[in-house]
């Protein structure tokens, strides 16, 4: 992503669930941003106000300055959980790479991406999100207003709540609907809706074989019990979960060994409901192989999981307790 910002000649579009200023020793995106906007090129960063509270005052007035315009996503329990970088409306970053120093040795997967109908399609997706922030540049804000042509090879799905796109969430309904022979899934939160968990019972009614990795301990440690308890919900129904020794923060769902997503999305009811994420699906082999390849390999790495015998205490039981009311009502 640096390599590809420092090329940039004419514009530059973030959107970001977590942007922060700590990153400057090794990935010095502050500075670099700072230059390309004294230098001419068009710099807009999208921010979300819950992920990035972090952000110092002293940074935010250091972007102004140099000419960036800095807008943070606030809507009442909702945010915009994506990582979007567009450089000159020709290539894009998604998935689920945060700018922030704290993720500097996790585990997870970004996509770049090229082709016109592709990035545009990126584009009007950021350019809903500027709109919804008060942004006023109708060189991007005109992209919302674009048709684009559905049929493609790769092809951006979202879920933005309370606009009619829902097509991420339709798309994996579907897919797991449609699975024949595997469906295999990389989250670093397992906190499935209702809906998925019966379509995870129907497929492996059909023999379908499910695979989930997630990490053995997340960076939230309050929700590595919630995780393991909806894994020992879920575990009897035949599918099979493995669990990494590092933080994996990848999102990858990949059907049949045909199909593949990469993204924003967790396996959790914010992702499918609340939040504002993309994805970007794609049937290439080439893209489809590199996604197994890598699955694979974290699989490898990891332990397969088998229910611990080692009881919640009561503090524990009662946030397992509390996730799951609170997840089946929003």
């Amino acid at each position: 992503m640096l390599a590809a910002l420092k090329k940039a000649e004419k514009s530059i579009y973030i959107e970001m669930y977590i942007f922060l200023d700590d990153t400057r020793a090794s990935h010095d995106f502050f500075s670099l941003l700072k230059s390309k906007a004294h230098s001419g090129v068009k710099v807009v960063i999208v921010a979300d106000a819950f992920g990035s509270m972090d952000l110092k005052k002293t940074a935010i007035a250091e972007l102004r300055h140099a000419g960036v315009e800095i807008l943070f996503f606030s809507h009442l329990l909702r945010r915009t959980h994506r990582k979007i970088t567009i450089i000159d409306k020709k290539v894009a970053f998604l998935g689920g790479v945060n700018i922030e120093n704290k993720t500097i040795n996790w585990r997870d997967l970004q996509i770049k991406l090229q082709g016109k109908k592709t990035v545009r399609a990126i584009l009007r997706s950021f350019a809903r999100t500027y709109k919804m922030c008060g942004g006023k540049d109708y060189e991007i804000l005109h992209y919302d207003k674009k048709t684009l042509l559905l049929k493609t090879k790769s092809l951006i799905l979202e879920s933005l709540p309370g606009h009619e796109n829902y097509s991420l969430i339709e798309y994996y309904k579907n897919k797991i609907i449609n699975a024949k022979k595997s469906i295999k899934i990389v989250t670093p939160y397992f906190i499935p809706p209702r809906w998925m968990g019966a379509l995870f019972d129907d497929a492996c009614r059909r023999g379908v074989e499910i695979e989930i990795i997630i990490p053995h301990d997340t960076d939230i440690p309050v929700l590595n019990e919630v995780n393991y308890s909806y894994i020992s919900d879920l575990a009897p129904l035949g599918i099979k979960f493995y669990t990494g020794r590092k933080m994996n923060h990848a999102k990858i769902l990949i059907v049949d060994d045909q199909e593949g997503v990469v993204g924003s999305q967790n396996i959790d009811m914010l992702s499918f409901g609340r939040n504002f994420e993309v994805g970007v699906f794609s049937r290439q082999k080439e893209i489809v192989e590199d996604l197994v390849k890598i699955f694979d390999k974290w699989k490898k790495q990891a332990k397969y999981w088998q229910k611990s015998k080692k009881p919640l205490n009561l503090f524990e039981r009662l946030i397992v307790l509390i996730f799951k009311i609170f997840f089946s009502v929003i």
